[in-house]
């Protein structure tokens, strides 16, 4: 196969939710080497660029409302398993496959794909195989090495700002890994216009986490402040945006919808809850609440005043400590008096906002480390920092989670391991995954909280 050239970049992107997919097919747009997209790749691919878009089928497979949401445009998108991916890496040729996962599911496919690809006749052969990449879907505060760990391997190791970049190569080099994966970007989906003022009305949105905080009491709560904060300001407009409709999974578990919650409050007329991408949501916003979404990033980026919400608590298992130091910490009580935090630009150059206007070339170093490596004669074999001879007690626990032996072969039975599923098959797995979800999101959390009376 002639080497690869811009016009003709064929990138395969797998995700497991929604928030992921978004991630990596924003990702891919960013880091594809030749003519970046100013304005950002939302709601179309780079011209010359084609995207194959692969769904790991599991609790968080995004729905088709939620892939609309998205906004993201792929030119094939499909839902597979592990083994089934790997078995569309092995016939079909990549450029790119970009693995947006969590990270037991990057470790998985790393062993997967270095299997496929291990020598003459097994897909491409290490020689002409894609260049592998993956990284986080937003801010880094828990599970650091353990996170890091179960990604290295991959070609490139994406740090969404300087401070994670950083933190990144210590680990690496701390157990004496190769830290040379790590690049620095910034987070793909940051765009839009920049805030030039208060809109008619004032408009005070808050953007709802599905698994912060974890527990009745704190969610009402919150919805109490808001719905008062609503009641003190008639005249604003205050918009709580969801991540999803009862039902559905996003890349977290969402036991305590704010849908059923509110049903027993009495919210005023100026109250109302919203859905859709989260960008459109912030062209009118003027003062972004959260506890430590991802969206207090793409506000900040926008300069859209932005509070992160200590009424909990400045807490680890909130997320909120991510904020010390960015001057957006704030109550309910502050802001109802009319408090508007005011960033602190250091601080938010070292997140990979990128709000002083260099956004465009936060991608450069990334797509020169891709385009190297795709014009190299060849490229090196994966080779993760977790083996069967390094963790032996992990690794393999890891691998079967995905129908993977410790050598990354598909174990005796996995699904759809030598076959396309027939008609019939394909029915009775969708019923499955039907009653699946069904006892996850519904009869499951029932379950715990009879636990917990």
């Amino acid at each position: 196969m002639p080497p690869s050239t811009p016009k003709s970049l064929r990138i395969a992107v797998l995700a497991d939710s929604d928030t992921r997919w978004k991630w990596g097919a924003l990702t891919a747009d960013r880091i594809a080497p030749g003519p970046s997209m100013e304005a950002g790749p939302r709601g179309g691919a780079q011209v010359g660029l084609a995207l194959d878009g692969y769904l790991l089928r599991g609790r968080a497979t995004p729905t088709a409302r939620q892939l609309e949401e998205v906004g993201v445009r792929a030119d094939s998108l499909r839902e597979v398993t592990a083994v089934e991916f790997l078995r569309a890496m092995a016939e079909t040729s990549y450029d790119i496959v970009v693995l947006a996962l969590v990270g037991g599911g990057v470790q998985a496919m790393l062993h997967g794909l270095a299997r496929v690809w291990d020598g003459p006749g097994k897909g491409p052969g290490p020689e002409k195989r894609p260049v592998v990449v993956t990284g986080y879907v937003g801010v880094v505060y828990e599970k650091l090495a353990d996170g890091l760990l179960l990604r290295h391997g991959a070609d490139l190791v994406l740090a969404n700002s300087r401070q994670d970049a950083e933190r990144f190569r210590a680990v690496y080099e701390g157990v004496g890994a190769d830290a040379s994966s790590v690049t620095e970007v910034a987070l793909p989906f940051l765009g839009g216009a920049a805030y030039e003022g208060e809109h008619d009305p004032y408009t005070v949105v808050f953007a709802v986490q599905p698994s912060v905080p974890d527990n009745r009491r704190d969610r009402v709560y919150l919805l109490d402040r808001l719905i008062r904060h609503a009641r003190l300001h008639p005249e604003r407009e205050v918009l709580l945006k969801l991540r999803s409709r009862p039902g559905e999974h996003t890349t977290h578990i969402e036991e305590l919808p704010y849908q059923k919650l509110i049903q027993r409050l009495e919210p005023p007329a100026n109250f109302r809850l919203v859905y859709g991408n989260m960008g459109e949501v912030l062209d009118r916003t003027d003062l972004l609440v959260t506890i430590s979404s991802t969206a207090a990033l793409e506000s900040l980026h926008r300069r859209i005043p932005t509070a992160v919400l200590t009424d909990l608590g400045i807490r680890e298992v909130l997320g909120n400590h991510h904020f010390v130091g960015s001057g957006c910490l704030a109550s309910w009580d502050q802001l109802d008096a009319g408090h508007r935090p005011v960033p602190d630009e250091e601080w938010v150059a070292r997140q990979g906002v990128v709000a002083d206007g260099t956004y465009a070339d936060a991608f450069d170093t990334a797509r020169e480390r891709i385009a190297k490596l795709l014009a190299a004669p060849e490229r090196p074999p994966l080779t993760p920092y977790y083996t069967p001879v390094t963790a032996p007690g992990y690794l393999p626990g890891i691998l079967a989670r995905h129908h993977l032996g410790p050598d990354g072969t598909p174990l005796p039975g996995a699904p759809a391991h030598d076959k396309e599923p027939g008609p019939v098959r394909q029915i009775v797995r969708r019923a499955a995954r039907g009653a699946y979800r069904h006892g996850v999101q519904r009869v499951a959390p029932v379950i715990r909280r009879m636990g917990e009376l």
